[in-house]
């Protein structure tokens, strides 16, 4: 393994978040040997100086807003005085503008910068999460299932021929009014909402189809809690079930139930995956599960590691994960189960406790 550089620029904002609580908008990071630097203006000082970890210096650059050349003079001389000879950048964070901004930096004993690519560094570190991480995630997942039950309850109401009809937007609104009424900051992502056939697109984008008594209805959504996400996908039941959606619905049960009782800290995202999809292979569904079983989860909504063909990776003790097989019937209906829990040494600890049984 190469060795990584001594000095690292940090621009993901989520990896800025993970190094020094800085929430801002607006900052990048410096990361030397002996100490770290927070580069942000006016607009976020006050909120660095009060929340940011210690030993960590804020650099204000506020004057960029009136002079950029004085912002680069100052980032030139910190790079001077702290003798950068290969400076670490997460490439895939940047685009391409602010990339040679980057790049334009001085001579240091006569010679250039040398740039090293540390792209998923940071975020290989975010996979293992603290008890402090687990904690707010558990309190993520708590708010995502109060809100889930209250949602359930009003599909279950106006499903009925007498109801006042609501639309798929609707309840995706429904779920962010009451995120902040259970105590999140907000959704992890936009609400997936989807009846009847619209349930056999795996990312259906809600619109203002009215849901009708009989309907299926796929709810993916997830809450945001001081920064941590939680992630869960439920399917709601208007009316009893067809023979085929049973059918399906068992499937995908109990390929997703196989895969959480074994999956376990050293086996790969590839072998986590297929815990769930080989079933769904025999059973013949396989050309209709085409997506990812699963994902990390943790600051960002989907981060490492990830159940997958191309991870071969070993799934660490303390990561984050969700679980999520699924089946889509084109024109018909589709099918999907998540729940979302922590990799430990000897199996998982399921974070998820809304009930996945028919009856």
């Amino acid at each position: 393994m190469k060795k990584k550089p001594q000095f690292l620029l940090i621009t993901n904002k989520s990896n800025i978040a993970y190094l020094s609580n800085f929430t801002g908008s607006s900052g990048f990071m410096l990361i030397a040997p002996e100490k770290s630097y927070l580069f942000t203006d006016f607009r976020y000082i006050e909120r660095a100086k009060n929340k940011i970890k210690p030993g960590i210096e804020i650099v204000d650059i506020t004057k960029l807003w009136k002079n950029p050349k004085s912002v680069k003079a100052h980032w030139h001389s910190l790079l001077k005085r702290l003798g950068v000879k290969e400076l670490g950048v997460e490439e895939g964070s940047l685009t391409v503008e602010r990339y040679k901004k980057f790049r334009r930096t001085p001579l240091i004993k006569g010679k250039n910068i040398r740039f090293k690519d540390i792209s998923g560094l940071i975020e290989e570190k975010r996979e293992i999460k603290s008890n402090i991480e687990i904690k707010l995630t558990e309190k993520s997942q708590s708010i995502n299932e109060k809100v889930f039950l209250a949602i359930k309850k009003i599909i279950q109401d106006r499903a009925q021929p007498w109801a006042e009809p609501i639309t798929e937007i609707g309840i995706a609104w429904k779920i962010k009014e009451l995120a902040q009424k259970f105590g999140a900051e907000g959704v992890s992502f936009d609400p997936i909402v989807a009846f009847g056939k619209h349930t056999a697109l795996p990312h259906h984008e809600p619109d203002f189809t009215k849901l009708k008594k009989g309907d299926i209805v796929m709810i993916d959504m997830g809450m945001k809690y001081k920064g941590y996400c939680s992630d869960m996908t439920r399917m709601i039941f208007t009316a009893m079930p067809t023979p085929k959606q049973k059918e399906i619905y068992n499937l995908v049960l109990k390929a997703q139930e196989n895969a959480l009782s074994k999956i376990k800290a050293g086996i790969s995202g590839k072998n986590a995956d297929n815990l769930a999809r080989k079933i769904i292979e025999v059973a013949g569904y396989g050309e209709m599960y085409l997506h990812a079983g699963g994902h990390g989860i943790g600051l960002d909504i989907h981060e490492s590691p990830s159940l997958s063909e191309n991870y071969k990776k070993p799934l660490k003790e303390n990561s984050i994960i969700t679980v999520e097989p699924g089946i889509y019937l084109v024109g018909q209906f589709g099918v999907r189960i998540e729940d979302m829990a922590i990799v430990k040494k000897d199996g998982i600890k399921n974070l998820t406790k809304i009930q996945k049984k028919l009856f």
